[in-house]
């Protein structure tokens, strides 16, 4: 009989494996030793204890399942519960079971990991259909459309939930892309219509514009044209293929217009730029007469030079009141000489000539104050214009005092 501390072969050849519960018949060995018999049964106990390690590094290195991981367990285990081995059969028991722990533990953790996993999912599907909803609303067609499609593609990355929860979401989120792709389509339905309607009015608008193109009647048709361009405007943009066409046609005729009117008023105003030379220097010349010493010849010199003005065409705008002013001085102050003659020469007048004369003082007093006013406030223009007049009151006021002296005479 041979034996070793975890077995033994008696003299039947019955090999016996010692347990906690006492011996157990692990098999009956007749071809050989006792010693080669005990031998063949403890290299089948390593070998248990090589798959027992393999398994374990296999359930923690590796994703295998816990059911995949229970059914080797379980393979194992009834090797051993069969004692086809000898050697310390419990302790490959006691692995075991803490192998199991570790598997169900596994299991466990991979449960609440699902769980987990599944309510991220939900959550991500749950904000993604939010969004989708609320972007359907949105009248930013470009941007909510690609934000969308984004959408989509984040969708399918999800893992799926239970079939129920996953088609409702679902159901959810394609009726949002639909509500928006209804609405983006109708939105651009719409503005092709009003496109094209815009193109309509826009053609209309440039056919007046390139039949008034030659008009020479500027005023009016300036304004037209002025209005012709808020009608444009208010049309909106007709489509792209022929908004830029349309412009340019309607910018090119009113190009041709304006450029002639240009080049029509350039010569009115050369030509009124010339004309203010002209009255300027008459101006001048009427000015001369000033102060009047001969009333008859002043008289006759202004007219002439009156009928000379009369027959020059018209100045600048802006340049007019200054110059008629100049020639309206003179004239009133010929006016002011003729009526202190008539009043000299008149016996009735006498009695109000020294009357007269006081009124004509207070009166160039007056202009010297109001000049002084107005160069103060930097109004040379006003101070210009008033000190020509104080020349012909100054003049009135000389020939009113002469005249006292000659009612006094």
């Amino acid at each position: 009989m041979s034996s070793d501390p975890w077995g033994r072969v008696d003299e039947t050849g019955t090999v016996y494996v010692r347990t906690a519960e006492g011996e157990k018949v692990v098999g009956s060995w007749q071809a050989g030793t006792p010693e080669e018999a005990l031998a063949y049964f403890e290299r089948k106990y390593e070998g248990l204890v090589v798959e027992i390690g393999l398994l374990e590094k296999r359930v923690k290195t590796t994703d295998l399942s816990a059911k995949d991981a229970q059914t080797a367990i379980e393979h194992i285990r009834q090797q051993i519960d069969e004692h086809h081995a000898v050697g310390d059969l419990a302790a490959l028991s006691a692995r075991l079971d803490k192998l199991v722990a570790t598997v169900d533990s596994r299991r466990e953790e991979r449960k609440a990991q699902k769980a987990k996993q599944a309510d991220e999912a939900r959550a991500a599907k749950e904000a993604l259909v939010t969004e989708a909803e609320e972007l359907a609303q949105s009248e930013q067609w470009r941007v909510a459309g690609e934000r969308l499609r984004a959408l989509v593609d984040t969708w399918k990355g999800l893992p799926r939930l239970d079939r129920k929860s996953d088609d409702e979401l679902w159901h959810r989120f394609s009726h949002a892309r639909s509500a928006f792709s209804k609405r983006r389509k109708a939105h651009f339905a719409q503005l092709d219509a009003q496109r094209e309607e815009a193109r309509k009015t826009k053609e209309r608008l440039v056919a007046e514009a390139e039949a008034l193109q030659n008009s020479t009647d500027w005023g009016t048709t300036a304004a037209r044209y002025r209005e012709l361009m808020a009608d444009w405007k208010a049309a909106g943009r007709a489509q792209r293929e022929h908004e830029d066409d349309l412009w340019n046609r309607f910018r090119g005729a009113q190009d041709v217009f304006f450029a002639a009117r240009s080049g029509v008023f350039a010569e009115r105003d050369a030509e009124q730029t010339e004309n203010l030379a002209l009255k300027e220097e008459l101006a001048g010349e009427a000015e001369k007469l000033l102060p009047v010493t001969d009333l008859k010849a002043a008289r006759a010199a202004f007219r002439a030079l009156n009928e000379r003005w009369e027959a020059i065409g018209h100045v600048p705008r802006d340049a007019r009141p200054k110059v008629e002013g100049r020639m309206q001085a003179v004239e009133r102050a010929i006016q002011e000489a003729e009526e202190a003659e008539w009043r000299r020469t008149n016996p009735e007048a006498r009695a109000r000539a020294a009357g007269l004369t006081g009124q004509l003082q207070d009166a160039v007093e007056k202009l010297r104050k109001q000049i002084d006013a107005a160069r103060a406030a930097g109004n040379d223009a006003k101070a210009d214009k008033l000190a020509k007049e104080l020349e012909g009151r100054q003049a009135l006021l000389d020939q009113a005092l002469k005249g006292l002296e000659e009612f006094g005479g």
